[in-house]
């Protein structure tokens, strides 16, 4: 079942200008898949490098417990690491995601988990940026298929909302550290 896609223009409950304009939650082939857009208020070369940095993202995100930068792979590839903690009613697990990060400076930043290393077979995250009205638009799209049993009637429902209701709350968050975050220089 195709989950309710969420068109809002304006969000007056926050106090920043952020404005979330679209998230849609799904949950399709045993992946679960998020989609939002939002405009925040502030330069692209601050929202940039804070997403960029995961040593920020527990600051952000209420359910990020733990994450840092990693240095680069053999590859040459930016590393990260995150400790998540998911609870359902009073039971609750912290799970965990080394990855690769790539990015075109203010164009899109892309993290790939390494499924050896983690407790998902895919948690794959993708930020795309464009500078508009003063301030910028980021596009989020989030694909996460965990190794953890996620029970089949109510799980789904369940881990949508949370994924639904985090990225809502966290979008406040990231402007207010962006605003006065060092502007990323490439």
């Amino acid at each position: 079942m195709r989950a309710m896609i969420l068109l809002l223009t304006a969000l007056p409950a926050f106090a920043g200008a952020a404005t979330l304009r679209e998230i849609n939650v799904d949950h399709v082939d045993g992946a679960y898949v998020m989609r939002s857009e939002v405009w925040f208020d502030v330069n692209i070369e601050r929202i940039y490098g804070l997403l960029l940095d995961w040593d920020e993202s527990s600051k952000f995100s209420s359910v990020i417990v733990e994450s840092r930068n990693l240095a680069p792979g053999p590859d040459g590839r930016g590393r990260y690491y995150s400790q998540t903690q998911g609870c359902l009613w009073f039971f609750c697990k912290s799970f965990e995601r080394y990855g690769y990060v790539e990015h075109e400076p203010f164009k899109y930043i892309r993290a790939t988990v390494d499924p050896e290393k983690s407790d998902f077979e895919v948690s794959d995250e993708s930020w795309e940026f464009r500078e508009e009205a003063d301030g910028t638009v980021v596009v989020y799209a989030f694909r996460m298929k965990p190794k953890f049993f996620i029970p089949p009637l109510i799980g789904p429902a369940i881990l949508k909302s949370k994924l639904r209701s985090g990225g809502i709350s966290a979008i406040q968050r990231i402007e207010v550290l962006a605003r006065d975050y060092a502007p990323y220089e490439d």
